[in-house]
């Protein structure tokens, strides 16, 4: 049997985990096989991309993972990086509605509160607001099926607009960038829907998980030192580390693909630099707009034209110390839509990120750009950095400009897993397995954006394809 060739595209975290495993695969069970690592830019990571200017450490896109979601620990903890590598972030944050700063009212798992007295005293929702979450504990399920609806709809007939609004909508729009009436609840968080189905009340069923996770934590494995983890030398040095465990030989960076084509049971990819490659199996990593471009001529891949994404920046800016007036302690905040600011969020990094700012500076990073208002991340840098600074002046007393700024725009880059995306994926990837056996399509556009999710995907088709090399 000829030795097999695999092509992975794109070298986000979904194709550099994709290689990694797959490598481990090939090398652990002696399978005939090699595979190549096609990066269009000069670098791996995709959207993890850290700055490294005047002693400041800064992400200019994810700046943590979940600690909860494993899948980053473990391939670092393989890859040979140790405790003394990961940071974790442990100061509380804000909530910004209108021209005001309201503490994260305390038990709340993303806005659903599952501890009465923090909830009943925050003063970012009304007693009417509070007597309508209330009615959760009573309200009949919001669906007896298991037919999809979207995230605004079903909390806001569990708890009410004005939790949603204040609470829900901010925190999940850092996540998503996106409209909550558009975006699906089975793509996003199905655990929410399986927590009805079992209690009927959200509120009731959170606590009972919440309360099920804390008494297994404490006869299983040690509860995280902090619910986001980092990387003392940042994002990029964890891509870095996979990197160099990767055989050098089979990364090729600073070639885009250009086509594929399906010859004689193989494929065909033209490269930008004009070279071509023939493979057995193709992992496409890179965002649907762009395996559209692969893809167009098979009809069943329209589907990846109609995907939306929003386009979002981020603004990093440095300061003296001395240039924060007052003091806030927490880790920052996410704007309501109400408040009628040009930025969504604004992290205090220095606070969040100790390994992050030098001593005697301040590194505050905000974000701007949102489902139906992205026209501001088209603007010029100055006029996004001084749209950001009106918002920051309004909120918290910042006296000066910036020693230096980063701004860093992703364009597309936040996919939107709309309603019914789940159903339409699966479509997708029955027609793709029956008309191109042995491509793959995966990463951040189909089954999670976060890093954690695009490991797993990325180690999941490493899986399915070490399977396929066995047979």
């Amino acid at each position: 049997m000829s030795k097999q060739r695999i092509a992975i595209i794109g070298g986000g975290i979904t194709g550099v985990s994709a290689a990694y495993y797959l490598q481990k695969e090939i090398q652990q069970n002696g399978t005939e096989a090699e595979l190549t690592l096609y990066e269009a830019g000069e670098k791996l990571g995709g959207k993890i991309e850290t700055d490294y200017t005047d002693g400041f450490v800064i992400e200019q896109g994810p700046d943590s993972v979940l600690a909860r979601k494993t899948s980053v620990m473990e391939l670092a903890k393989e890859v040979g990086m140790g405790d003394e590598d990961f940071v974790y972030s442990k100061t509380g944050s804000f909530i910004l509605h209108k021209s005001k700063l309201y503490p994260m009212p305390g038990g709340a798992i993303l806005g659903i509160p599952t501890q009465w007295g923090p909830f009943l005293k925050t003063k970012l929702i009304s007693p009417a607001g509070k007597l309508r979450a209330g009615a959760d504990l009573i309200l009949p399920r919001t669906s007896d099926g298991d037919e999809d609806q979207s995230l605004g709809v079903f909390f806001k007939k569990r708890l009410g607009n004005e939790v949603v609004e204040r609470l829900i909508e901010p925190l999940l729009s850092g996540v998503y960038a996106g409209d909550l009436d558009q975006l699906s609840l089975q793509a996003t968080f199905p655990q929410f829907k399986q927590v009805e189905k079992k209690h009927r009340s959200l509120i009731v069923g959170m606590k009972s998980t919440t309360a099920r996770g804390q008494s297994q934590g404490k006869s299983q494995t040690p509860k995280p030192k902090g619910m986001f983890l980092n990387f003392r030398n940042g994002l990029q040095s964890f891509i870095d580390q996979v990197e160099s465990k990767l055989d050098p030989s089979t990364i090729i960076k600073g070639v885009a693909l250009q086509s594929l084509q399906k010859v004689n049971g193989k494929y065909e990819l033209t490269f930008s630099d004009g070279t071509k490659d023939v493979v057995d199996h193709v992992v496409l990593t890179t965002p649907h707009h762009i395996t559209y471009s692969f893809l167009k001529n098979y009809q069943f891949a329209q589907w990846l034209n109609e995907i939306p994404a929003t386009s979002v920046a981020t603004v990093a800016m440095a300061f003296p110390e001395k240039a924060i007036k007052q003091d806030i302690d927490g880790s920052g905040f996410v704007v309501s839509k109400e408040s009628g600011y040009s930025i969504t969020a604004c992290t205090w990094t220095h606070k969040k990120w100790e390994h992050s700012t030098p001593d005697g500076k301040v590194l505050l990073r905000g974000y701007v750009g949102r489902a139906g208002d992205e026209d501001i991340v088209f603007k010029s840098d100055e006029e996004i950095l001084a749209a950001v600074l009106k918002d920051l002046s309004h909120i918290m007393e910042l006296e000066g400009e910036p020693d230096f700024y980063k701004i860093r725009r992703w364009k597309q880059a936040m996919p939107q897993y709309i309603v019914g995306h789940k159903e339409r994926l699966q479509k997708f990837k029955s027609s793709l397995t029956e008309e191109l056996p042995n491509v793959h399509v995966t990463g951040a556009s189909f089954e999670g954006i976060g890093v954690p999710d695009c490991i797993n995907q990325g180690k999941k088709v490493a899986e399915n394809i070490s399977e396929d090399l066995k047979r």
